[in-house]
C-alpha cells in the first residue's frame, strides 16, 4: 500500500502524459515553451484568478510577491509555526521577522483570535508590520473571512499559503477572494504535482503579475540586456507543464475522490480514542493528508507498519521550535494549542485511487491500534 500513489494516477494520464513529454521534446522549448502559458492560463481560470506565474517551486511562489514588494527589512509577518518551515524560511530570507501564530485546535490553519494577539503584541514592541501569510494546511482553506478583515484593518498584505490546499474552496471561493497572492507547489505528493520541482503564484492585481513576471527571470525588463531589478531564476518548466496540463484536467474529479475517502474515514475512525480532522462549514478540502490525533502516534505508526499500512507525522516539530527559527517572536498570547497538538498527531493513507478496501483495512487497523 502507498501512502500517495502517484503509480495510479500515471496508469491513468499514461497516454497524454507520454503525449505531452514527447511534443516538448519534439519542439526544443524546454524553458518557457507554449505549454507553460497554455498551463498557466488554465491554472487561473480554475483557481478563479485574472494572473498565474508559474516558477520553479513552491518556496519560490512565496518569495516571487515578497520581492516585487520589495518587504523592508526588519518588518514582521504573521505565519503559523504549524506548517512546513518554507512559510516562515521566506520571511527570514527577505530580512524581515516571522511572528508565529498559533492554530485553531480543529482545523489547525491559523487562529485569528491569535492573529489578532500577535499583531498587538508586535505594535508593542515597535516592530514595523508588513503582512500575514496563511496556510491551506492539510488541504483545508485557513479562515479568510475572519482573517482578511484583520489584515485589512491593520493595512497587511494577505498571501494564502496553497501549497497543500490548491483547489480548496470557502463558500465556493477559492482564497484568492479574499488575499492578494495565492501560491502552490506542484511537488509531486501535493494533490495537483508535477513529476520534480515547480510552483506557481496566483493574482488579481495586473501590476503586480507584471513585476512578478520580472522577478521570476531574472529581473528582465522590455530590453533582453536591461534587467531592471534583482531577480530570480524561477521558471517553470516547460516538460513540467506537460504533465500538469493533463493533471489538472483531471484535478476536479480527483479532489471528490480525495473527499470520498475523507467522509469513509470520518465515519469509520471517529471515536473517544481517535480524533478525526474537522471541516469548516462552506469548505471542500483538497485533503493533501488525512490527519487524525491519537494517544500515542509512535506506538500507532508501529502498529500500522506491521500490517504493511504507511503513515507519516506533520508535524511533530513545529517551526518555532527548530534550531533556525527558535529566536524569532512566538505572538502575544502564545501558541498553546499548537504544542498541544503536536504529540498526538499522525497522518494516513490519502490519495484519489485508495480502494475502499484498502480503506476498510486502514480503518480496522487503526480501531484495532487504540483498543
Amino acid at each position: 500500500m502507498q501512502f500517495i500513489d502517484l503509480h495510479a494516477q500515471q496508469d491513468r494520464l499514461r497516454n497524454e502524459i507520454e503525449s505531452g513529454i514527447a511534443d516538448v521534446l519534439k519542439s526544443g522549448r524546454y524553458i518557457m515553451g507554449p505549454q507553460v502559458k497554455e498551463f498557466e492560463a488554465k491554472l487561473a481560470e480554475f483557481g478563479q484568478a485574472d494572473h498565474a506565474l508559474g516558477c520553479a517551486n513552491g518556496t519560490d511562489a512565496l518569495i516571487l510577491p515578497m520581492i516585487a514588494w520589495k518587504i523592508p527589512r526588519g518588518s514582521a509577518v504573521f505565519c503559523p509555526s504549524f506548517t512546513y518551515c518554507a512559510t516562515a524560511e521566506i520571511i527570514a530570507i527577505m530580512g524581515a521577522v516571522p511572528v508565529f501564530v498559533d492554530i485553531d485546535r480543529d482545523t489547525y490553519n491559523m487562529c485569528p483570535e491569535s492573529l489578532k494577539d500577535a499583531i498587538a503584541g508586535a505594535k508593542a514592541d515597535g516592530l514595523e508590520l508588513f503582512g500575514v501569510i496563511a496556510v491551506d494546511l492539510f488541504g483545508q482553506s485557513a479562515d479568510y473571512e475572519a482573517i482578511a478583515p484583520i489584515a485589512r484593518e491593520n493595512g497587511l498584505k494577505l498571501i494564502a499559503d496553497s501549497a497543500q490546499g490548491f483547489g480548496t474552496t470557502l463558500n465556493g471561493k477559492h482564497p484568492l477572494h479574499w488575499v492578494d497572492i495565492s501560491t502552490t507547489s506542484f511537488f509531486p505528493a501535493k494533490p495537483l504535482g508535477c513529476y520534480g520541482d515547480g510552483g506557481a503564484v496566483l493574482t488579481d492585481d495586473t501590476e503586480l503579475s507584471i513585476a512578478m513576471d520580472s522577478v521570476r527571470i531574472h529581473g528582465k525588463g522590455s530590453d533582453k540586456y536591461d534587467n531592471v531589478r534583482i531577480g530570480l531564476n524561477s521558471r517553470l518548466d516547460t516538460i513540467q507543464a506537460a504533465i500538469l496540463l493533463p493533471k489538472l484536467a483531471v484535478f476536479a474529479d480527483e479532489i471528490e475522490k480525495r473527499n470520498a475517502v475523507a467522509n469513509r474515514y470520518a465515519e469509520g475512525l471517529s471515536s473517544n480514542k481517535i480524533r478525526v480532522p474537522l471541516v469548516m462549514n462552506g469548505v471542500v478540502s483538497t485533503w493533501a493528508q488525512y490527519t487524525i490525533e491519537v494517544a500515542d502516534p509512535l506506538g500507532f505508526g508501529a502498529t500500522l507498519k506491521e500490517a504493511d499500512i504507511p503513515t507519516a507525522r506533520y508535524y511533530p516539530k513545529p517551526v518555532h521550535m527548530q534550531t533556525a527559527y527558535e529566536h524569532f517572536p512566538v505572538g502575544k498570547g502564545g501558541i498553546s494549542k499548537t504544542e498541544d497538538c503536536i504529540d498526538k498527531i499522525i497522518s494516513l493513507p490519502m490519495h484519489p485511487y485508495l480502494s475502499e478496501d484498502d480503506q476498510d483495512r486502514i480503518i480496522e487497523t487503526a480501531k484495532a491500534a487504540v483498543a
